[in-house]
């Protein structure tokens, strides 16, 4: 009796195991792709599931107060006249909720993918600029702003396919955004995201 119990137990606990072990391959399988049909505009919006993080130190503005960007691309189907344009969704740790101070210097901005200056100018700071009625990416915090520049599929893969990455803003004070740490997941989703577009 003893022995039968002792064994059910260990059943029991492969069993939870094994549901837990499925379970979590469920759950890293989500799509690194997004896309959705905008209910107002019409059109098909396809976006990375992961946005690249970059960021920047502000020492002078408070002991560990840093700025962040969160980079993604999207493309716009209207009826196969595609569009395509980079998100960078700006905030910070201070939570500047002033809207002219987290967008000056963005409405230019310089990137530099492996060295090679990519610059690109704001094609708008709301969603109706790309014809979406939502946002696309899921804001960080509730300060943030995004800004969307107009890009081509090429600018998009060389991102992807970039070993050195930054991004500086213009102005009368420029400011440079450096990549956070080695982002394989976000890179990998920028890839499967051209895959997609290119099917």
């Amino acid at each position: 009796m003893f022995e039968r119990t002792i064994i059910r137990r260990k059943a029991d606990r492969l069993a939870i195991t094994v549901a837990i072990a499925v379970l979590a391959g469920c759950a890293t399988s989500a799509p690194a792709v997004n896309e959705t049909l905008d209910p107002l505009t019409a059109v098909t919006i396809t976006s990375s599931s992961k946005p690249l993080v970059l960021y920047r130190d502000e020492p002078s503005r408070a002991a560990y107060a840093r700025s962040y960007l969160h980079l993604g691309p999207i493309q716009i189907n209207r009826s196969g006249d595609f569009k395509y344009f980079l998100r960078v969704g700006i905030w910070n740790t201070m939570h500047t909720a002033d809207v002219t101070e987290n967008r000056d210097g963005f409405d230019s901005i310089v990137l530099f993918v492996d060295g090679e200056p990519l610059p690109l100018d704001a094609a708008g700071w709301t969603p109706a600029s790309i014809g979406a009625s939502e946002p696309v990416y899921v804001k960080p915090v509730a300060a943030s702003v995004d800004a969307y520049y107009r890009v081509t599929t090429d600018q998009i893969r060389l991102i992807a396919q970039s070993n050195d990455f930054r991004l500086q803003t213009t102005g009368s004070s420029p400011r440079d955004f450096e990549m956070w740490d080695w982002q394989t997941a976000a890179k990998d989703a920028l890839q499967a995201f051209l895959e997609q577009v290119f099917l």
